[in-house]
């Protein structure tokens, strides 16, 4: 396993590799992987003949200078993790002056309405900082595919958003959920909740499996209802939003039509911890 901090280093060894037509696949990660991670490398690896991770926690993405703070580090036992996964994985661990020099900021990027909704919404300039370092990620690497999780499924559209704008010749691979043996969809913001709340928020995938067999009978406007009514009797939980949209625009849902594919979406606070999860309708 080959690891990288140098953004010139890292060039240097893929273009002797690129060399022989290989296919290259990423998968950016900010590290304090877990078993969700794990499926994205392990897709990545089946498809591809050399597979770079990155681990960078980036800065430009967090709104709140606590929550990047508090984001955990722990580059040494992720590449023990990656380790046991394949020792021919490539891992990209710049320092933030290797992308950013001394410039901590964001690109401006036009998504047509993809990011001014939900995370997008609640998480002032999320979106700009992702894409800005997913396409920084993404003129290093020069990969033939990028993996990246539906858990962040607003993300993953917009991540493809950025490729049809920028005209990269890049293919998006988004990966299934990856969820704990209780439903709640991994993270890596999961292992700040304790034992029993952790527990406790099995809640949200149960209200989300439970919205999915309302949708079939009820509108979106009753199904959204009936989530807000069933978190507001829950006091260990503070509801940030429930939005019900069109899959692929994410657009609010107007009126059903058979031919369209609808994704719930939701955003929780637990005990302080900003939990999301989603879950397609039909």
């Amino acid at each position: 396993m080959l690891l990288f901090s140098s953004k010139k280093d890292l060039i240097g060894h893929l273009t002797t590799l690129k060399n022989k037509s290989i296919s290259v696949g990423l998968v950016p990660t900010m590290g304090a992987l877990h078993k969700g991670h794990l499926s994205l490398v392990k897709k990545a690896i089946s498809e591809n003949e050399v597979v770079v991770v990155s681990i960078f926690v980036n800065p430009t993405q967090f709104d709140n200078k606590d929550d990047l703070k508090k984001y955990p580090v722990t580059l040494d036992s992720d590449l023990e993790y990656l380790k046991n996964i394949s020792k021919d994985l490539i891992i990209f661990a710049p320092p933030v002056r290797e992308l950013y020099s001394n410039n901590i900021s964001s690109k401006e990027y036009e998504f047509d309405g993809l990011d001014t909704t939900m995370e997008g919404k609640f998480r002032s300039n999320h979106f700009l900082g992702v894409a800005t370092v997913v396409e920084k990620l993404f003129l290093i690497v020069k990969p033939n595919k990028a993996y990246f999780g539906e858990k962040d499924f607003q993300q993953l559209l917009i991540i493809k958003k950025l490729v049809e704008k920028t005209k990269m010749p890049i293919e998006i691979i988004g990966c299934p959920i990856v969820r704990e043996p209780n439903g709640l969809a991994m993270s890596s913001r999961n292992e700040r909740l304790p034992k029993e709340l952790r527990d406790q928020a099995s809640f949200i995938y149960k209200t989300l499996l439970a919205a999915k067999a309302l949708f079939g009978m009820k509108s979106a406007t009753k199904v959204m209802d009936w989530v807000k009514n069933k978190f507001d009797s829950q006091s260990v939980f503070n509801l940030e939003y429930i939005n019900i949209t069109e899959q692929e625009t994410l657009n609010p849902v107007k009126r059903k039509h058979k031919n369209k594919k609808y994704r719930a979406f939701i955003a929780v606070y637990v005990d302080g911890v900003r939990l999301i999860d989603n879950i397609a309708l039909n």
